[in-house]
């Protein structure tokens, strides 16, 4: 059904709608027989990622969708069939809706196939088969109606100058008619991933969108006399079509909060994990050793805080018996009130000569280290130190 580029606007667009209208009420009831009509995601999900790839309109896409739902419907067919029929099907539904050089070619598809894992490679023969017995069973008419068709014709009156924005006037019709148009192509894209819905009309389901986009977007009231007077449908008639709409729409918001909320707790985990590292990092042994006679006891750092508290402990009471059994009598001790006056609150004032790594990682952590330094019973009132540890 090639038509004019926005019908919707033109002087025919009530005539259009008219003969649409009555060429639904002559489609094919859909029984939903299909033996694999568990794996009609797959192919819709197929045919949307192909008819994007290749740049086709929404009806196009529709179109396919409801050839292979109507051909699945009346035959049992295996998988690896199914692949080059919706390949068919899409193509149809391309030469029927689109212009000459929009219509995908035959290595193009055969391409977009092989990147979606279709293990299928179509031949010109075989394709024109399939497109033949295709046509044969919808006696070579596919002039079927899909909500797609009316949508846009919808959406031109979806937004009035008197309606309201949460109870206030729009300020912008542009702008809400443009969000309108994206919620309204949204629930479009629902309505072909369940096949629940083809117990309606296409028109009602194209109605239910906009209704529902109304909804979504707090536009009241919800539906309106001119919006009822275009599409004929009441807001009885579309209730139980926006009920499932809008049950996909909380669905599909639930999961996309999940999903962040995931996404926003790996991160924390990353930042945690990059924290540690980078601690681990200050606090990790420099090639710069002053004390290379205990670099046994360094080596066996476990809590970058504790650890290094009992290496310098260790160090400490190693020069202390070394200085007592040279029998030096000018070595004097340090009692804690010694200690406590060179401990500042500042821990720049410490004039440890140790390794670099350490100095950086006392630094940039004060508060940590500091409390943890007072904490310890290393550098508790019953321990005396020689001056030289820290004078050296």
């Amino acid at each position: 059904m090639r038509m004019e580029e926005q019908w919707w606007k033109g002087e025919l667009a009530a005539d259009i709608h008219q003969t649409l209208r009555m060429k639904e009420l002559k489609l094919p009831v859909y029984k939903a027989h299909s033996p694999q009509i568990g794996m009609r995601r797959y192919f819709t999900d197929l045919l949307t990622v192909l008819s994007s790839r290749c740049n086709l309109c929404p009806t196009a896409r529709h179109l396919a969708v409801y050839l292979l739902d109507l051909f699945m419907d009346h035959y049992d067919i295996t998988v690896k069939q199914l692949q080059v029929i919706s390949i068919a099907c899409l193509l149809l539904a391309s030469k029927f809706e689109e212009k000459e050089d929009r219509v995908p070619k035959l290595e193009q598809l055969n391409n977009l196939a092989y990147m979606c894992n279709v293990n299928v490679v179509l031949n010109k023969k075989d394709l024109l088969k399939m497109e033949l017995l295709l046509l044969e069973n919808f006696n070579w008419n596919l002039c079927l109606p899909t909500p797609a068709h009316y949508i846009d014709y919808y959406l031109f009156a979806s937004v009035g100058e008197k309606d309201l924005h949460n109870g206030w006037p729009i300020t912008s019709l542009t702008k809400v008619k443009a969000f309108m148009e994206k919620y309204a192509y949204y629930f479009l894209d629902f309505s072909v991933q369940d096949y629940a819905f083809l117990n309606f009309r296409p028109s009602l389901i194209a109605a239910a969108c906009v209704c529902a986009s109304r909804i979504c977007m707090q536009i009241s009231p919800s539906w309106t006399t001119q919006l009822q007077l275009i599409t004929c449908y009441s807001w009885e008639h579309l209730a139980q079509c926006i009920e499932m709409m809008l049950i996909y729409y909380e669905n599909d918001v639930k999961e996309a909060s999940k999903v962040k909320k995931q996404i926003t707790l790996q991160q924390q985990v990353v930042g945690s994990a990059n924290h540690q590292g980078t601690t681990q990092v200050l606090f990790q042994q420099s090639s710069y050793h002053p004390l290379a006679q205990h670099s046994t006891a360094l080596s066996q750092f476990q809590s970058p805080v504790q650890d290094l508290c009992s290496a310098y402990r260790d160090s400490l009471q190693a020069h202390r018996r070394s200085s007592l059994l040279s029998g030096s009598a000018s070595t004097s001790l340090h009692s804690y009130s010694a200690l406590q006056a060179s401990l500042q609150p500042s821990v720049q004032t410490l004039p440890i000569q140790g390794p670099i790594t350490m100095q950086v990682a006392i630094a940039t952590e004060p508060r940590h280290c500091i409390s943890m330094a007072y904490g310890s019973s290393y550098f508790s009132g019953h321990h005396t130190y020689t001056p030289g540890c820290f004078d050296r």
